[in-house]
């Protein structure tokens, strides 16, 4: 099979036309040897379509009925998609010359992997990590993701300190490579989480299954970042907090299960406060608690779906998470980067 039909960039947009005239041409440009452009819109109700008619009339689009958010968006897309690999891509993101490469042959030679993402890099500091990957995802023990390169609000420089292949808990859904087969046989994204923590919640499925999921630095793109809810909007923290509570509860061991619910309990409430207090955030304060309220009624629906992902479990949590708890490790010990944090 020729690598021009063995991998397929798929970009999901909804009103997005104006990151799309911006980003795009440099991503056919850059990727046109390894694979297929396709993009798929949620339907947008600003230009999108008809500048992609204009402007890029070679490329292939998906168009959906309706916006579906990015996880059953990306499902119904990906149906109509035929490729080996896919690769997930927000419009917002530079992508530089061969950065497929490189994730394509270690792809090729890993069968044991089941995806992997580039080094994420800030468009707008473009020597800085980008918030929503930087260098690879990681999970702690109680659920909180964080990343080689990013913990909470510090993004480090990029001095070549993560230049390393690594294996991750998860990889950002703003770039990732997966193979058709594992999407699928995963279950794909979980469509009720709409947006927030779905690929986290696809790649800890994947490493319970026994796949990998790994960071190929060697790749770097640049992202824009927040395009789709900007950083403190109160559904964006509603949907962060519902999402990651119900992943928790979907793909964590049942030994752990009652106790990590109940540490995060007392956290969730512990950084409600912190936001109305210190922070005077009414609106943040208001999403935690509905979120809360709405894990708790929907909780109930999940019970199927973790039972079937616990019986496929070949990997225990202990070779997936972080053994600490990284608020203790940021907060209580000062440890901000990374590379500090205890092992």
């Amino acid at each position: 099979m020729e690598d021009n039909k063995k991998a397929a960039i798929v970009i999901l947009n909804w009103n997005g036309s104006k990151m799309m005239q911006e980003y795009l041409p440099n991503v056919v440009e850059c990727s046109r040897d390894e694979a297929e452009v396709i993009i798929a819109d949620n339907d947008s109700t600003d230009d999108s379509l008809q500048m992609l008619g204009r402007n890029f009339p070679q490329l292939r689009t998906i168009v959906l009925d309706r916006n579906y958010g990015f996880a059953e968006g990306y499902n119904r897309a990906l149906k109509q998609v035929d490729a080996e690999y896919y690769i997930l891509l927000n419009s917002d993101v530079e992508v530089t010359n061969h950065w497929l490469r490189p994730l394509l042959d270690y792809m090729d030679s890993h069968n044991d992997c089941a995806a992997c993402q580039p080094k994420l890099l800030s468009m707008a500091e473009r020597g800085r990590f980008e918030y929503a990957g930087a260098s690879g995802g990681k999970l702690d023990c109680l659920g909180y993701p964080f990343c080689r390169g990013r913990m909470f609000e510090t993004v480090e420089a990029d001095n070549g300190q993560y230049d390393t292949p690594d294996l991750l808990a998860w990889g950002t859904g703003a770039c990732l490579l997966i193979r058709k087969k594992d999407y699928w046989d995963a279950g794909g994204l979980d469509p009720r989480f709409f947006a927030h923590n779905e690929e986290i919640d696809l790649c800890w499925r994947l490493r319970i299954m026994g796949r990998h999921i790994m960071v190929i630095p060697q790749s770097k793109v640049y992202h824009v970042g927040g395009g789709t809810l900007p950083k403190g909007n109160p559904m964006k923290t509603y949907l962060n907090f519902r999402n990651n509570l119900t992943m928790i509860y979907k793909n964590v061991e049942s030994n752990r299960l009652r106790a990590v619910m109940r540490r995060r309990w007392f956290l969730d409430y512990l950084a409600a406060f912190e936001m109305l207090i210190l922070g005077r955030n009414w609106g943040d304060f208001k999403a935690v608690v509905k979120a809360r309220c709405a894990f708790k009624r929907w909780r109930k629906d999940f019970e199927a779906d973790r039972e079937r992902i616990q019986s496929m479990r070949r990997v225990p949590d202990a070779e997936i998470l972080y053994r600490h708890s990284i608020l203790w490790q940021y907060y209580a010990k000062g440890h901000r980067t990374y590379d500090k944090l205890d092992q």
